[in-house]
């Protein structure tokens, strides 16, 4: 099949309406909306009558729907498996899933060899992983040859509503009144870590795969009010930090991933999620204190993913379903075993 490709959205919440119809509006050589579905709230309406495309409720009329060439799986996170597998048995062999590709190691298992056996293209949306900051970072890590010592992932995020505010043109999208959890449980604070861990986290983790493959240790993990986490733990001699604070009324955020290395630090900060701003930016310090910044690209890792489906689809490039589960098990073995060690030595 020639481009562009039709692309039916499961999913009508924030994060389609901010991110992906405006990255695919960008990218209409590419790719058309033809199809926006949602679970009952209504939003698929508004969006698809901006692009001209139908709407419905549900998955199933858009799975059926022979229009459709491109899947794009964009609901709450317990669903993509269920919804990857459903588009193969409804006959589509092209799929884009936002993150996480699975919650658990036997969903992705099952995905990913599902996947494989149909010969469908298959594309997470771990946009970090394709932001150009994160290649120049990478490069520079390989160029110098410098041992990797140290990796810290630090969030300071507020409200993603403060973002749907912005980007939502007046949508109808509202915060859900949820109150706090209650941290001081420990089988709540544990199941909060993991949501974060495998939520959260997963946008950085495949990148920190490339360069601290392997979970050897949880050395320390624990929720932090209001909502948040610290973890701590050591992958094939690297060791690695991840913090995040939810700050109900807090500043802009923060997001940001420092690697030191045996000749230097390299720091990327990403923008917020829920805007389009352009790549992150990678500064470098050397050992005698003085900071190189690379210029940032207008292109953003959310395009860039996009833009490498099209690649898939085109089969200008392989689709690389080792690394796509093993990017998924990393996180959900963090996850996990995260989630262990929140639980370590309270009394069964």
């Amino acid at each position: 099949m020639t481009m562009p490709w039709n692309v039916g959205i499961i999913g009508a919440g924030p994060g389609v309406a901010a991110l992906h119809l405006p990255v695919l509006g960008r990218l209409a050589d590419l790719f058309t909306v033809v199809h926006v579905a949602d679970a009952g709230s209504g939003r698929a309406r508004v969006l698809a009558e901006r692009h001209d495309a139908r709407w419905s409720e549900g998955e199933a009329d858009l799975l059926a729907d022979p229009a459709v060439g491109l899947v794009a799986i964009c609901s709450p996170p317990a669903e993509h498996s269920r919804q990857i597998l459903a588009a193969l048995a409804a006959g589509k062999r092209a799929i884009f899933c936002e993150k996480p590709l699975a919650t658990s190691g036997e969903e992705a298992d099952r995905v990913v060899s599902a996947c494989r056996a149909a010969g469908a293209t298959l594309l997470v949306g771990t946009n970090h992983l394709f932001d150009a900051a994160w290649g120049r970072a990478k490069h520079h890590l390989v160029a110098l040859e410098g041992r990797v010592q140290a990796i810290s992932v630090t969030l300071a995020l507020p409200p993603n509503d403060r973002y749907h505010r912005l980007v939502g043109e007046g949508g109808p999208f509202r915060a859900a009144g949820r109150g706090r959890p209650d941290l001081g449980n420990p089988a709540v604070a544990a199941g909060v870590v993991r949501q974060l861990l495998t939520g959260l986290a997963i946008h950085d983790l495949p990148a920190v795969r490339d360069i601290a493959p392997g979970i050897d240790e949880v050395v320390y993990a624990r929720a932090v009010s209001p909502i948040g986490y610290l973890v701590g733990y050591r992958a094939g001699g690297v060791l690695v930090q991840l913090a995040l604070t939810m700050l109900p009324e807090g500043p802009d955020a923060l997001w940001r991933m420092s690697i030191a290395t045996s000749h230097d630090r390299i720091e990327v900060n990403f923008p917020p999620a829920f805007v389009h701003a352009g790549s992150a930016a990678t500064r470098v310090r050397s050992v005698d204190g003085l900071w190189t910044e690379y210029p940032r690209d207008a292109e953003d890792g959310y395009v860039a993913e996009w833009r490498l489906l099209a690649s898939l689809l085109e089969g200008d490039a392989p689709v690389e379903y080792d690394e796509l589960l093993a990017d998924a098990r990393y996180a959900i073995d963090l996850a996990d075993a995260a989630a262990a060690k929140v639980l370590e030595g309270v009394p069964q």
